[in-house]
């Protein structure tokens, strides 16, 4: 084979998850094991699991999965760190015979697993400096001083992405120059064939819809409390989408139906970001999710072989 990673990529509710327990119980049917390791940021998360559509164990059908439940809620996990676990398990894999599939939607996960990116380097105490100086002054004031140490850098940021504006004057002022705002053309880490899953955007947000309501359906404001009664949640956790809603809905900030509404707005958000940044790579093999999947990915892996 030219490959010998899979990644099956996409935004929220496309189906990945299906797609890639299917893939792996036809690869192990012609007699080649294959293991999913997951790419979603948030079923890193022990005891997050109605929020994040995390498989329950039969619904995984008996295909291997790896780096679910990896850290507790009030943990923190970098792009960094996850790339290092994910790299890790996969060569244990690829070490054993075992073909690894990497599954999720986490945009920069995915890239950290499959791409050799160079990371720039990061000091708490720089980006803590920052962070207050953008809660006190503003995003407009702190895109301005960025402009006048890195005009590039500024052009590319918008002022409204105070994330990504802090994040650059934290490396200009460790590393004393301008901050990588354009990542270069990806290579990736092991030969990778990479499938996406393209669905009609009409089609996606009813899916969105429909899985919010069957959340709230399946216990996630009980989830939600039970959370939050035993857990001092981490900054991603306790703003991770859906569960910040229903943390709202049990201190009577949000009623049920908005609660519900902002989940569903905020992920169909989530879903176009996705699919902007994952049509970028020119590498990505796209299924057409209007169609039958599995016999999609399999010809495209025929075709790679």
């Amino acid at each position: 084979m030219t490959f010998s990673v899979l990644a099956v990529v996409g935004p929220t509710a496309s189906g990945k998850s299906g797609l890639g327990i299917q893939i792996a119980k036809a690869i192990l049917s012609q007699g080649q094991p294959a293991e999913i390791i997951n790419a979603d940021a948030m079923q890193l998360y022990r005891g997050m699991d109605i929020g994040t559509a995390k498989l329950t164990t039969s619904e995984r059908e008996g295909v291997v999965h790896h780096l679910l439940d990896a850290i507790g809620p009030d943990q923190e996990m970098t792009a960094l760190e996850y790339q290092f676990l994910a790299r890790s398990k996969a060569q244990g894999l690829l070490e054993q015979g075992i073909t690894p599939i990497f599954v999720g939607g986490s945009m920069f996960y995915i890239s950290a697993a499959l791409d050799n990116l160079d990371f720039s380097p990061t000091d708490a105490i720089v980006r803590a400096k920052y962070e207050e100086m953008a809660q006190i002054k503003g995003n407009l004031a702190m895109h301005e001083l960025l402009r006048s140490l890195d005009e590039k850098s500024a052009e590319i940021i918008p002022a409204e992405n105070r994330r990504r504006v802090v994040r650059a004057l934290e490396v200009i002022e460790i590393t004393g120059e301008s901050y990588p705002s354009v990542l270069p053309e990806p290579v990736y880490w092991r030969p990778t064939l990479t499938l996406g899953i393209s669905v009609d955007r009409q089609i996606l947000k009813e899916r969105i819809a429909s899985r919010v309501e069957l959340m709230w359906q399946s216990g996630l404001l009980e989830e939600a409390e039970g959370l939050k009664g035993s857990h001092k949640l981490s900054r991603t956790a306790f703003r991770a989408i859906g569960y910040s809603q229903a943390f709202a809905q049990l201190d009577g900030t949000l009623s049920d139906s908005e609660a519900k509404a902002e989940t569903i707005s905020l992920t169909q958000r989530y879903a176009r970001r996705q699919m902007s940044w994952f049509n970028r790579d020119k590498r990505i093999k796209w299924l057409d999710g209007s169609q039958e999947l599995l016999p999609q990915a399999l010809n495209q892996i025929r075709l790679a072989s």
